[in-house]
């Protein structure tokens, strides 16, 4: 008869980064354990709080199946010598625990095979405990010896339960024995539970006052917010890191609201939720779900019903408070002078040792940033140089000393306070995006331009001092700088070279590494970046690689490429003109020359006529196209190849006998190819 079976590991409190991913290696080990021994299982709960970790598995047999053991000896040469056998099929027959009378052969090989019993579930556990111990241990890069005891474990250990049925298994642990008593909330209900069987797990501690389930204690959570800021008249700014952090830090969720001094909200929108949730782990609420407008209060999740909550309040506030005041005097104090005032204490700061100071960077993408805007509108440079000679200048600021995520943002704020052009801080405040796959580029020209220019100084001076990344590490996060950089050329509509601007980066690198294995590792590298990028967004390898056999350098038309290619390709066309271009391409190969003269006098039948015909009408009708670069009308007409080219194949032999027919055949084959690369090399598509 299938039994429940529930483990759990009580501990001092848990790190709240260390709850999910523990609770999860616990299930997945205890579960899979079980699998792995042939012993079925149904479905499995998991439980996370602060102290304790467990699961609950429905339905699993009290017995392990029979075992089948099979085992493989020395080969029969080795096994027999003279119709005897030899020290070593004596030795396996030994290993196995049997005479060599009871040893089999199977495979040009001794063998052995017997069916052990199957053991009891419950004395399967210890071992797949241990097992599950050392997969949490992997997870967690420093643990923690307490007591006298040797063992270690992220907190120390204080009570293991493990029931299978209503009977305790025996298990023995961090100077521990199990059994099948829990604990409830710390303070609201400390005495021990005794469970009679695992079912009565989450009800018996949701009455102790611990909301066990993870998932469902993080929704309640969400709503407790969301239902306190509505009665506040706002909207809660909820971020899934933080929800998840502060559902690790509680077992049982109350929430409680908190004021904020209105002289604080003189400062920064992104310095006060700063300081509040990052440091805090409090929730800022604004005006709308748009974040339009911070409101003087804040959301916290205490982790226990007070008697008395304005003292829990009063308290809240109190840390707060002076984190704030500490922030506003740094604010205030940094805009006692301009932006620019701070742009030469940037030589005193040290970029990268090979590469100089921040002031030095700073000049570098400042020079290629004005090169760009000139690339794109000359109506640009003046802005962007301004923007690119002061966005690193709060580096240096007091705020950003305090807050190293803010810079960018404060740049901008002191640009504006500065009386900078609206442009040149917003882009200054925008130049360090995209800073993650998902997160917006810029949304303006000269922010785009400045951080692209920064990007790739920052990509062709790592490569250029020998430091790119490799499979495992990248501590200059240069694959995120190269994702940016694709995706601004893209994304931003920015239609520019960049092996041009790489090369151009790369030149005005201290190090002058200029070798042209240095560029076109480099050139490589971001071509890496874009197919990731663009296979992400549902483009297929063999697509990408058809345009970029085509050796187009232009991010931007690379996609606009790709983009009409794939709207292409579920037609018969594409297959049709994959698969002919496929057998022309092989045909040239094999002759060899490719002939570039046709002579339609020479021809012989009348499909050569017709595909000659349809080529020159193509060729013709393509120019205007390509001059548009309206891709997906250039596949359009590519597509009007199908018919003659498979009535070509159908109707002549190329290779033909005389010479004259099968250079103008050759011929035919070598315009096909050509046309059949002019968007992506088609040759390379499934067909």
């Amino acid at each position: 008869m299938p039994l429940d079976l529930l483990f759990e590991l009580g501990a001092e409190d848990l790190p709240a980064r260390f709850v999910a991913p523990l609770s999860k290696a616990l299930t997945d080990g205890i579960a899979g354990g079980l699998a792995r021994r042939g012993v079925s299982v149904g479905s499995a709960l998991s439980f996370a709080t602060p102290r304790r970790l467990a699961v609950l598995i429905a339905d699993v047999a009290a017995q392990q199946p029979d075992q089948l053991q099979e085992r493989a000896g020395p080969a029969l040469a080795a096994a027999y010598k003279d119709g005897k056998p030899t020290p070593a099929a004596l030795g396996f027959a030994r290993s196995c625990g049997v005479a060599i009378e009871a040893i089999g052969e199977k495979d040009g090989k001794l063998h052995f095979s017997r069916t052990q019993p199957g053991q009891p579930t419950a004395e399967l556990l210890p071992a797949i405990f241990e097992e599950t111990l050392k997969q949490m241990d992997e997870l967690v890069p420093k643990r923690m010896r307490w007591g006298s005891g040797t063992e270690t474990f992220v907190r120390p250990v204080q009570w293991l339960l493990c029931l299978l049925g209503g009977d305790v298994v025996p298990l023995s642990r961090f100077g521990l024995e199990s059994g099948r008593i829990s604990y409830g909330h710390r303070f609201h209900a400390p005495a021990a539970i005794a469970l009679s069987e695992p079912r009565d797990y989450e009800p018996a501690l949701r009455k102790a006052h611990v909301w066990a389930d993870f998932a469902s204690r993080r929704d309640n959570i969400r709503k407790q917010i969301e239902s306190k800021a509505g009665q506040l008249g706002g909207h809660a700014r909820i971020t899934e890191d933080l929800l998840d952090e502060v559902t690790a830090l509680v077992e049982w969720p109350v929430v409680i609201a908190g004021d904020m001094e209105q002289r604080f909200m003189r400062l920064p929108p992104e310095v006060i939720v700063s300081t509040v949730e990052t440091n805090q782990r409090y929730f800022t609420l604004f005006s709308d779900a748009a974040n339009t407008q911070l409101l003087p209060y804040f959301i916290t999740i205490a982790n226990i019903e007070s008697s008395d909550v304005g003292q829990v309040i009063a308290g809240n506030e109190r840390v707060v408070r002076p984190r704030l005041t500490d922030a506003l005097f740094f604010y205030e104090q940094d805009l006692k002078q301009p932006l620019s005032a701070y742009v030469e204490k940037l030589a005193a700061v040290t970029f990268q040792k090979e590469l100089g100071s921040i002031a030095e960077k700073s000049a570098r993408v400042s020079k290629l940033a004005r090169k760009i805007a000139a690339l794109v509108d000359d109506s640009l440079v003046a802005d962007v140089g301004r923007a690119a000679d002061l966005a690193k200048a709060d580096l240096v600021t007091k705020v950003v000393f305090e807050f190293p995520e803010l810079q960018g943002l404060m740049g901008g704020y002191y640009a504006s306070a500065g009386g900078e052009p609206q442009a040149v801080a917003t882009a200054i405040r925008e130049h360090y995006l995209p800073t993650q796959q998902g997160t917006p580029i810029p949304s303006t020209a000269q922010g785009r331009i400045v951080a692209l220019a920064d990007k790739l100084d920052t990509l062709a001076g790592i490569f250029a001092i020998g430091q790119k990344p490799t499979a495992s590490k990248d501590p200059f996060a240069l694959r995120r700088a190269a994702l940016g950089a694709l995706r601004i050329l893209v994304e931003g509509g920015l239609d520019l070279e960049l092996q041009d601007l790489l090369e151009q980066a790369l030149i005005a690198q201290p190090a002058g590494n200029r070798a042209e294995a240095t560029i076109d590792d480099l050139y490589a590298f971001c071509l890496e970046r874009l197919r990731s990028y663009s296979e992400s967004r549902g483009a297929s390898a063999e697509a990408f690689e058809a345009v970029r056999a085509s050796g187009v350098t232009r991010p931007l038309d690379f996609e606009r490429r790709l983009q009409a290619l794939l709207r292409f390709l579920p037609s018969d066309e594409a297959k049709s003109l994959a698969a002919a271009d496929k057998r022309a391409r092989n045909i040239l190969r094999q002759a060899g020359d490719t002939p570039t003269t046709i002579k339609p006098d020479r021809f012989e039948v009348p499909a050569e006529h017709a595909l000659f015909e349809t080529l020159q009408r193509v060729e013709s009708a393509l120019a205007p196209l390509r001059a548009a670069r309206d891709y997906g009308a250039m596949l359009s007409e590519l597509a009007t190849l199908k018919q003659p080219v498979d009535a070509f194949f159908d109707a002549v032999m190329v290779m033909a006998e005389d010479a004259q027919v099968r250079s103008n055949r050759l011929g035919l084959l070598a315009r096909l190819d050509a046309l059949c690369r002019e968007v992506a090399d088609l040759s390379l598509l499934p067909g």
